[in-house]
Formats: structure tokens, C-alpha cells, sequence
């Protein structure tokens, strides 16, 4: 496996990107993977978990681009600056280029590519499946205010539903706040509607962040395990067939 950063320009602001590279020529199938908060809002090369997890998934046999979503500020800027200020337009037009800079590398089947994210990075995942057909699945981990839009005329991502154009699967645990178990459930209901493939999979004893590694309150081993098996399993189905 190799890691290397590359800086990509979307709407003038650079962009970084970690790309991860599985062993072996390909062509490989690839995963945008959206960041976590607050972990990497200073810059993913201090987001363990982030770069944990894209490491992982390259172990696994996936070219992984994990973009710095916060760009649009200085990284010395504080986090509810950040969590004020964003904008899905932004987040969109960041994920697309993230995906373009990963297709365009050698060894990577463009036509095989995932979306997967962890609490901010889950509802930007979801936005993500929203706002370009080209993703074949998408993966969430208890990504929060999927019901609440960022940024004066954006709707909420959850008003989006019907623009998914592949499957979902959804970790959440059921100690969370946010989401909490009623906000999955409209998840669920909206995907329902939309005709969307989906299926979720929720944790008793485990709320918010219950993969964060870093983070002995709220990481759970028993559930981050599962939950990887079942993500594995689930994008090996839709990616790797």
C-alpha cells in the first residue's frame, strides 16, 4: 500500500486529497471516503481516524481519495466557524473533484467507485450519493442533520433521497444523539420512498463515533468490528463483483 497527497482546485481554493494505493496493478475499485468531526477540521494529516480508515480500506484492495473538506478556511480557524459558514453546495462540488482526482489515477476502474463517511463525513456521504449518479455505492456512519440543510438555498439532504442512484448501507448506534434513533428512522423512510436499496444496521450500548479509535468514552470494539465486516462485505458485493 502507498499514501501520497496530492492538492486538487475547486472553485480556486486548493484542496488537499490523501490517496491510498492497494497493492498490485488493478484496476482497482475506489472509495471517496468524507472526513470526520472535529477530528481533521485542522487538516487531515492530524485525523488519525481518517487516515486509519482509508488505510484499512487499501489494505482491503480499494484506491482510497480522502479529501480535506474543510479548505474553504484557514485551518488555524475555529470549529464552529466551520460548522456556521459550510455549505452543501461546497461539500458537493468538493466531493466531486475528490472523485475525478481518484478516477484519473492509474490502476483505478472508474466504474466501480464508493462513497463512505463518518458522522459529518456520513451526511456528506449521503449528499455525495446525492449530487452525482456516477457513485455504485455509499456507506454511512452515524452521519448527523442529514434532515437539515447547510447553507441558505441548499435543501436538506434528506429531501434528496430520490437522486441516489445506488445502495445504501447505514451503521448508527442507538445511544445517539445525533442522529438519534427517530432521525434513522426518517433516513430509512425517505430512502423507503425514494425506492432506494438500503439496509441499516444499529447498535445497542453504542452511541455516536463508535468506530473513533482515539476516543475510549465512545468507542465500542464489539460494534466498530461488525459494523466493518458487514461495510466489507457489502462493498466487496457492489464494488469488486
Amino acid at each position: 500500500m502507498a499514501k501520497r497527497m496530492l492538492t486538487t482546485a475547486v472553485h480556486g481554493s486548493p484542496m488537499e486529497v490523501f490517496l491510498f494505493t492497494p497493492a498490485g496493478d488493478g484496476p482497482h475499485p475506489g472509495l471517496v471516503l468524507c472526513q470526520h468531526l472535529p477530528g481533521g477540521h485542522a487538516g487531515l494529516e492530524r485525523d488519525r481516524v481518517t487516515l486509519a480508515i482509508a488505510e484499512r480500506y487499501a489494505q482491503n484492495g480499494y484506491a482510497v481519495a480522502a479529501p480535506f473538506l474543510f479548505h474553504w478556511w484557514p485551518k488555524e480557524a475555529d470549529i464552529e466557524t466551520k460548522r456556521a459558514e459550510a455549505r452543501d453546495d461546497r461539500i458537493a462540488a468538493d466531493l466531486r473533484a475528490a472523485h475525478d482526482l481518484l478516477v484519473a489515477q492509474p490502476g483505478v476502474d472508474a466504474r466501480r467507485i464508493g462513497i463512505v463517511g463518518h458522522c459529518w463525513g456520513g451526511r456528506a456521504a449521503w449528499l455525495g450519493a446525492a449530487t452525482d449518479s456516477r457513485y455504485r455505492a455509499c456507506a454511512i456512519f452515524y452521519g448527523g442533520r442529514i434532515k437539515q440543510p447547510f447553507g441558505e438555498g441548499n435543501p436538506a439532504p434528506i429531501a434528496l433521497a430520490a437522486q441516489i442512484r445506488c445502495p445504501v448501507i447505514g451503521f448508527f448506534g442507538n445511544d445517539d444523539t445525533n442522529p438519534t434513533p427517530a432521525d434513522v428512522d426518517d433516513y430509512a423512510a425517505a430512502l423507503e420512498r425514494a425506492g432506494v436499496e438500503h439496509v441499516f444496521h444499529r447498535y445497542d450500548g453504542a452511541g455516536h463515533a463508535f468506530q473513533s479509535f482515539d476516543n475510549a468514552e465512545r468507542y465500542r470494539h464489539e460494534a466498530s468490528e461488525d459494523a466493518w465486516t458487514k461495510v466489507l462485505a457489502f462493498l466487496a458485493e457492489k464494488l469488486k463483483r
